[in-house]
């Protein structure tokens, strides 16, 4: 038989036949079909059972000890993640991810790196931030010595996130100009325009008008020429709240009032996002002494707020 009949032999291995060789496999064969089998059942979508499949691969390998390759362990956790990730069980699924990671990187495996991006994200979305600068802060520095800018600026990207969701308004300003000069390097121009955007809100938070004001111009400009209206929405946010910190309250009372008109036109409507911005535009309405106005929205307000704010 031909090297290419051998391919093709291995190629058409269904999950039948992985199903039985579990009884006629032992070690590291047997973890490595636990492992094949949760793959090929995750590319189903029947993630539960998938799980298990992995956990058993992860016990198999744990059990051989130094016998087992790191890297074999180091799948079967990445595996049991993907799936504690799509059953929404993030916290559980970034703690799996970190073992995998850790142990890609003392054997100094490639792969080492992107499941990495991909714990800080989950990270990220287990609102574990302080992990998330932690982790990315890694990944930048891995990004930079192997020459991926495009890397490098993803990763200051979500670290200025992780910063801004922490109140480090300073930090995070940091990380997305590092970020936007990356990104401007490549000629990413609407990763360049979302750090600008985000900029403008660092740059609010610690009372640079100005500079807030010329950030979400930017940001916004380049948006409108992309015909990007979703995140044109919160660029003008942005611009809004600095022309009301520049003390140009009647331009930002518009700029607000055409960000509303986007976010209740939207479904499904975002009532958080809606209820900040008829907040601010109450605000803005008494600096100019439209008290009735104001005090109408946030009768208004009341209703919404009691049923999206409750606890």
């Amino acid at each position: 038989m031909s090297d290419d009949d051998d391919s093709t032999q291995d190629e058409i291995v269904t999950e039948e036949m992985l199903w039985e060789r579990i009884p006629e496999v032992e070690g590291i064969d047997r973890a490595n079909t636990y492992y094949e089998l949760s793959a090929r059942i995750y590319a189903r979508g029947q993630y539960d059972e998938a799980l298990a499949l992995a956990e058993t691969a992860r016990d198999i390998y744990s059990e051989l000890g130094a016998t087992a390759p790191s890297d074999g362990l180091a799948q079967a956790y990445s595996a049991i993640g993907y799936n504690l990730n799509q059953l929404k069980r993030m916290n559980e699924a970034a703690h799996a991810m970190s073992k995998a990671v850790e142990l890609l990187r003392e054997s100094k495996s490639p792969l080492a790196i992107d499941l990495a991006c991909t714990l800080g994200e989950w990270w990220y979305g287990s609102k574990e931030y302080e992990k998330t600068i932690e982790c990315m802060t890694d990944c930048v520095q891995e990004h930079l010595v192997d020459g991926n800018d495009n890397g490098a600026a993803n990763d200051l990207h979500l670290i200025g996130c992780a910063q801004r969701e922490l109140h480090n308004y300073v930090l995070a300003l940091e990380a997305f100009q590092e970020a936007r000069a990356l990104f401007k390097k490549s000629k990413e121009v609407i990763n360049v325009a979302r750090c600008d955007q985000k900029i403008a809100h660092c740059l609010h938070a610690i009372n640079d008008g100005e500079g807030a004001l010329i950030a979400a111009q930017k940001s916004l400009d380049v948006f409108a020429t992309a015909h990007d209206h979703d995140r044109e929405t919160y660029s003008l946010l942005e611009l809004g709240k600095a022309q009301i910190l520049q003390g140009q309250d009647l331009e930002g009372l518009a700029s607000l009032e055409r960000v509303l008109e986007t976010a209740t036109d939207n479904e499904p409507r975002d009532f958080e996002f809606i209820l900040e911005i008829e907040r601010r535009i109450a605000s803005v309405l008494r600096k100019l002494d439209r008290n009735d106005e104001a005090n109408e929205i946030e009768r208004r307000l009341v209703a919404v707020a009691e049923v999206v704010e409750d606890k």
